[in-house]
């Protein structure tokens, strides 16, 4: 590690404790929703850092923990195999992370961007948040996700994910400094203070949960369908890698793409998904929430992430604060992610509005209304011993059509 860059000291503890309470909400919030091991989410988010730090050779102040592009998958992955298989998934999506850093450091950058366009990632990003939206309104509505039981009557659930979402809205336009970084955290704070004066909480499970406990650690199961079900999904978080060390460069004033380079970077945050994957942890991904607190505080020393990551990894001993997360009530993360999921599909409205192609030439909207459809749809397709579907069949289809076929002119005639 570069001593010019890298200086640990003790008095930055705090600092990064703070780092990790604006990571806190989203980080959690995943493993809440797809049936993980909360305490788990945190230790791998900690134990994911300081391996993507060691790969890095200390230089970027990143913190990687759970990402949102996986909730959908993670949460079909598991009602259909189970979360050991669902593990082996999410191992082979930081393999295929490995795979890309490996291809960028001998190829450069413009290779991925080529098979991977934004005319494939951005609606595969749109169908993700769009297969979610049902999930959402049930959780908002007082149901489980799938819809098959009510946990909450109708009118009082609607009362309080209204409250919770309310409450996320105005810390996103109206939060300054630190509270403007933290609008999940707020809205399941502010949630959680109305469902306790609502009486819909109860702490026995808390009472009962020991102070000091190992984390429920899980390994992967091999599962030939949840690795190609997950590949396709790796896609996004893989391009939007590189807009996020972009943005961490910009902030700091360094150039991490050359220094340490996008395919160290890549390779960090592939190893780290890997690693959280064997311990029964969701995908890592850096948090922009963390950046966004790095350009506040001026805090540019990437040991205060080593700090952050070491705090992680205390908690995730704590087994009474998983115990507690889990009296979270239902409604409350409904209602966060009713703008949550709204939010995935605009990122990948944006992806497409961004790169400036004609949506309405023909070989634009071929691409883009079969990825929309095959994956909203559930399209389902049986290969063999293989089966693909949803956000993996939508994926591997618009690449596959991204290849073959030919561009046009704006005449319509091929150049």
């Amino acid at each position: 590690m570069n001593p010019a860059d890298y200086n640990f000291r003790l008095k930055d503890s705090l600092l990064g404790a703070q780092m990790l309470f604006v990571a806190f909400g989203a980080l959690v919030l995943v493993p809440l929703l797809t049936g993980l091991d909360p305490n788990v989410a945190l230790f791998t988010a900690g134990a994911g850092t300081l391996l993507f730090q060691l790969v890095t050779g200390g230089k970027v102040p990143v913190f990687l923990a759970s990402s949102f592009a996986f909730i959908a998958p993670i949460i079909y992955a598991v009602q259909s195999w189970g979360i050991p298989a669902t593990l082996c998934g999410l191992a082979a999506a930081g393999v295929f992370y490995i795979i890309i850093s490996l291809v960028v450091r001998f190829r450069g950058s413009h290779v991925i961007v080529r098979i991977f366009p934004p005319l494939v990632t951005g609606p595969v990003i749109m169908t993700i948040g769009l297969i979610l939206a049902p999930v959402a309104v049930n959780l908002a509505t007082g149901k489980t996700g799938d819809g098959a039981a009510e946990l909450i009557p109708q009118q009082t659930a609607m009362l309080l994910a209204g409250i919770s979402l309310g409450a996320t809205v105005v810390a996103s336009l109206f939060g300054r400094g630190m509270l403007k970084l933290i609008p999940i955290l707020t809205g399941l704070g502010v949630g959680y203070a109305v469902s306790l004066l609502m009486g819909l909480v109860s702490f026995e499970s808390v009472a009962a949960a020991p102070w000091f406990a190992l984390p429920n650690f899980t390994l992967p199961q091999w599962h030939w369908e949840a690795v190609i079900y997950m590949l396709p999904v790796a896609l996004a978080p893989a391009i939007e890698h590189f807009g996020d060390v972009l943005a961490v460069s910009s902030i700091t004033g360094k150039n991490y793409i050359k220094d340490p380079g996008i395919h160290r970077t890549l390779l960090g945050d592939g190893l780290a998904t890997s690693l959280a994957a064997f311990l029964g942890g969701p995908q890592n991904t850096t948090y922009s929430e963390v950046s966004g607190a790095v350009a506040l505080t001026r805090s540019f020393n990437p040991a205060i992430m080593t700090w952050a990551a070491i705090t992680a990894v205390l908690l995730a001993f704590v087994g009474k604060l998983g115990a507690l997360l889990a009296t979270i009530p239902t409604p409350v993360m409904g209602g966060i992610l009713v703008l949550l999921f709204g939010a995935i599909t605009v990122v990948g409205l944006n992806t497409l509005v961004k790169a400036g192609d004609d949506l309405l030439q023909a070989r634009s909207m071929i691409i883009i209304a079969i990825i929309l459809v095959f994956g909203i749809g559930g399209l389902t397709i049986t290969l063999g011993p293989v089966t693909l579907g949803g956000i993996g069949l939508a994926g591997v289809t618009g690449v596959i059509l991204n290849l073959v076929l030919p561009h046009q002119k704006e005449n319509g005639k091929q150049p």
